[in-house]
């Protein structure tokens, strides 16, 4: 079974095929959230690539967000465009479940947190003490740097832009060890995209083309001249 999934939620474009649970192509570039012109290229080279077309993947896989608003957007339609013109079944996951799979497994909790903007983050907490067992432990949530870890008694991993924009914050805030490893990519990768959206597959939970939305957790920031900003 192919896999085509893809991240567009925050600086970094992300694509990956997938075959089986084999990463055969995968492709991350640092746009500046000019992702609408890149992630279609992006997917047509990762596929010739391969030598397959947008009809021989079997599997669609996208981030809904938290994220960018444009960016998060951005996924979402071109995930509905794929869905229209191939029937394929299609699945969302979130982009901070994703950016959590960059943490080995530990006994420590993880944090995974996006930069959001107007001094806060997108962030939720989690267990990962198996390869394959992801255990969340709070809704994706929108809140300033200092509250996240303060009810937190126990060490702490912290992975993303929003660790590494607000690290001076976190380490003040800490009441325990606190660790922002530096051989840990702090971007959404892809292939962790694809591998929970294939467990996703696997229950069943697919995509409905007509429900499907964005997911943003607070209203858009937008100017008086109808600019969008970071959500």
């Amino acid at each position: 079974m192919f896999t085509l999934a893809f991240d567009t939620a925050t600086r970094t474009a992300s694509v990956a095929l997938l075959e089986g649970e084999t990463v055969l192509r995968e492709e991350t570039l640092d746009t500046g959230r000019n992702h609408s012109e890149t992630v279609l290229p992006l997917i047509d080279r990762i596929l010739k690539n391969a030598k397959l077309k947008i009809g021989d993947v079997h599997l669609f896989s996208c981030t809904l967000g938290p994220g960018s608003f444009t960016g998060v957007r951005i996924a979402v339609s071109t995930l509905k465009g794929m869905i229209l013109a191939t029937e394929k079944p299609a699945v969302g996951v979130s982009t901070l479940d994703a950016l959590s799979l960059n943490v080995e497994p530990t006994d420590k909790m993880i944090c995974a947190m996006i930069d959001a903007g107007r001094g806060q983050v997108y962030a939720a907490l989690f267990r990962r003490k198996q390869q394959d067992i992801l255990q969340r432990l709070t809704a994706d949530l929108c809140l300033k740097p200092q509250d996240i870890l303060r009810d937190i008694k126990e060490d702490v991993i912290c992975v993303g832009d929003g660790a590494i924009k607000y690290l001076d914050v976190f380490y003040k805030k800490a009441e325990n060890g606190l660790e922002i490893p530096r051989q840990i990519e702090h971007h959404i990768k892809a292939s962790s995209v694809a591998v929970l959206g294939i467990e996703k597959f696997q229950r069943g939970e697919l995509l409905d083309i007509n429900a499907c939305t964005p997911v943003y957790l607070r209203t858009a920031d937008v100017q008086q001249k109808g600019i969008e900003n970071n959500g």
